[in-house]
């Protein structure tokens, strides 16, 4: 019985045998490089996030960016300075990616709404890393706050802002 083999255009058995062989050995440096790294990545994420969760997304990344992009590495002796390097690229990309989010424009005369939401967007981020007691105060305060402005109005002055009595 004949065995067939699909092949590529312009290409022998020999050819794609040794791109396959090649492939493998390239999978197996990239496990080795990676073994000896460990929790590198982990750990350049969480020193810039300083959050568990946001730099175990982070290091994760960065290892499939490797990954992919290992065959294109020059001098395969500099991987673990190239997986900082991503992965500090990434991190820093995620801190910016936050603080745009923590961004608000702060209306004329309106500083109870804008407190109540910088109130709101924290214990937004708190209960996403797990504090929900602290979300929950917050909500509290935020509440408490919108009852008060409700009463009060806020002067501003030439040196500073007081609230002023009831309206």
């Amino acid at each position: 019985m004949q065995e067939l083999a699909l092949i590529r255009p312009g290409r022998t058995a020999d050819t794609e045998l040794v791109l396959e062989l090649d492939k493998t050995a390239l999978k197996r440096e990239f496990e080795e490089r990676l073994a000896e790294c460990g929790t590198l990545a982990f750990r350049v994420a969480r020193g810039v996030l300083r959050n568990g969760a946001d730099a175990e997304d982070v290091a994760q990344e960065a290892m499939l960016q490797a990954y992919r992009r290992f065959e294109r590495l020059r001098d395969r002796s500099r991987f673990r300075a190239w997986l900082v390097r991503i992965t500090f690229r990434l991190a820093l990309d995620q801190a910016r990616s936050s603080r745009r989010r923590l961004q608000f424009h702060i209306k004329e005369n309106d500083y109870f709404g804008t407190l109540a939401t910088v109130l709101d967007l924290v214990s937004q981020d708190l209960r996403k890393k797990g504090h929900r007691g602290h979300a929950e105060t917050l909500g509290r305060l935020r509440d408490r706050l919108m009852y008060l402005q409700q009463g009060y109005r806020i002067e501003k002055m030439q040196s500073h802002t007081k609230i002023a009595g009831p309206l």
